[in-house]
């Protein structure tokens, strides 16, 4: 492969303003929530139930584990709509230095 001087192999990386609901975040929010939340209740809920077989404890996983993926992740989706939580930006004030301790000096 050759490269012509002055040119560079790699390919500019493209920036995208979007508003509204980072759906990156609640996707990473959801499995993190989930998982530390989740796998807990599972466990507990599994001492009350006789599984016998693999099957019958991963049979079990998936359905408690489902609504409890389900729920957190309807939790985040509307926590992220109403706080505009993970959109990655800066705030309007921060453009302009107004929210530095320092007043923007």
């Amino acid at each position: 492969m050759s490269i012509r001087p002055g040119s560079s192999p790699v390919q500019p990386v493209e920036e995208v303003e979007v508003e509204g609901v980072d759906y990156g975040w609640v996707m990473q929010t959801t499995f993190v929530v989930t998982i530390l939340v989740g796998a807990p209740i599972v466990a507990f809920l599994s001492l009350f139930v006789t599984l016998e077989s693999w099957g019958a404890r991963a049979a079990f996983a998936v359905r408690v584990g489902a609504p409890i993926w389900f729920l957190t992740a309807v939790a985040v989706a509307v926590y992220a709509r109403r706080t505009e939580a993970g959109d990655g930006y800066a705030s309007p004030g921060d453009e302009t230095g107004e929210n530095d301790e320092n007043g923007g000096i």
